[in-house]
């Protein structure tokens, strides 16, 4: 072997390597996602039905609240979140596996009004539209060499400042605010599937190996929460109301 070929091979081995494994742990960051996504559904499904949606749900002639277990339902996620970014160092593939699966079960059950409310079609249109949207826009957090780390920073911020609109039109109860919070939540969360995108890649390349299948499911979670609120708020703009 001459110098010119050992040394060529020797810078190009790492390279690979890295290449290599950075495909595998994009493609289980992608794979736990759909995985979450699918349990997502299903449950949403299997909430929107009797018997789950009248223990969610308190239904009466003249409308709908959520009782005191769909509460439960609905703010178990957040406290998830919290539990899991807070110990993410600390916890091993498994119970971060576990966190993940139960995530995406209460997140589907806190969802199923949407199989009541829109039809069918239009929630498999608004689903694929997602889908074609989060696969460019990640692939553009993949490739792009530009830093997004403080555009993410920004939209992070203006995130909680859906949340604060949110909550507060639950009691203005304007139509016109609902609408602009969902525009602004659409390109909120667009700019965030691009920028964690990266952020799940820098990760890589900064952490060591016997963490990445931790952070694969971090990242997948990530992810997770970037499409499913980018379909909801797509969704209240574009879904047709069932008949």
């Amino acid at each position: 072997m001459t110098w010119d070929n050992f040394k060529t091979t020797s810078l190009e081995m790492p390279v690979n390597k890295v290449n290599l494994g950075l495909r595998a742990y994009m493609q289980k960051v992608y794979a736990f996602m759909a995985g979450g996504l699918a349990l997502s559904g299903l449950s949403a499904f299997i909430g929107s039905k009797p018997p789950f949606i009248n223990i969610l749900y308190n239904i009466t002639p003249q409308g709908a609240s959520i009782s005191l277990l769909g509460w439960l339902v609905f703010l178990s996620p957040f406290i998830l979140i919290f539990m899991f970014s807070s110990a993410v160092s600390k916890l091993n593939a498994s119970r971060a596996q576990t966190i993940f699966w139960i995530f995406s079960i209460l997140i589907g059950l806190s969802s199923s009004t949407i199989f009541l409310i829109y039809s069918g079609e239009s929630l498999l249109t608004t689903f694929l539209i997602t889908a074609g949207s989060f696969a460019g826009l990640s692939l553009f957090g993949y490739t792009t060499k530009k830093d997004l780390s403080a555009i993410g920073s920004f939209l992070f911020m203006g995130v909680l400042g859906i949340i604060l609109a949110v909550i507060v039109n639950l009691f203005l109860k304007s139509p016109g605010v609902a609408y602009a919070i969902s525009i602004l939540g659409v390109l909120l969360f667009a700019g965030l599937t691009a920028c964690d995108t990266q952020r799940i890649r820098r990760l890589y390349t900064e952490s060591p190996e016997e963490a990445h299948h931790v952070l694969a499911i971090s990242g997948a979670l990530t992810l997770f929460i970037d499409f499913i609120n980018l379909f909801l708020f797509l969704l209240r703009f574009m879904g047709n109301n069932r008949n």
